[in-house]
């Protein structure tokens, strides 16, 4: 997979993978990352993970069910973690290669531009 901007991941959808796929490489996942502000490479190179805290537990709430039906859309689903009723962290793997593909820059670029209500900084 060549690097692409934020925006041309945006412009892209999910395509299902059922397996026969190689997965990106950790120097490749890397610089795919740096057009995705605040995502971060996980579990050896094989997840992407981004952190919020949110104003409330609400907030964390509302914010999964955009998520929600954002996957629903482009058929790729994260884990969604919700700790300590406002510390929301998402982590994208495509599970049936165990590792990363396209599929998972798109979906996190999609969600970085879903509105989320954060905690105001001090």
């Amino acid at each position: 997979m060549a690097t692409e901007t934020a925006a041309e991941l945006l412009q892209k959808h999910c395509r299902p993978c059922e397996g026969g796929v190689t997965p990106l490489d950790e120097k490749d996942a890397k610089a795919q990352l740096e057009s995705l502000p605040g995502w971060r490479l996980t579990h050896g190179g094989k997840r992407i993970r981004r952190d919020w805290t949110l104003k409330d537990f609400m907030a964390g709430l509302e914010f999964f069910q955009q998520v929600a039906q954002l996957a629903e859309q482009e058929e790729h689903h994260p884990d969604l973690h919700l700790e300590g009723y406002r510390q929301v962290w998402i982590e994208l793997s495509t599970h049936a290669i165990d590792g990363l593909s396209e599929n998972d820059f798109i979906l996190a670029a999609k969600i970085n531009e879903l509105p989320v209500k954060e905690k105001a900084r001090k």
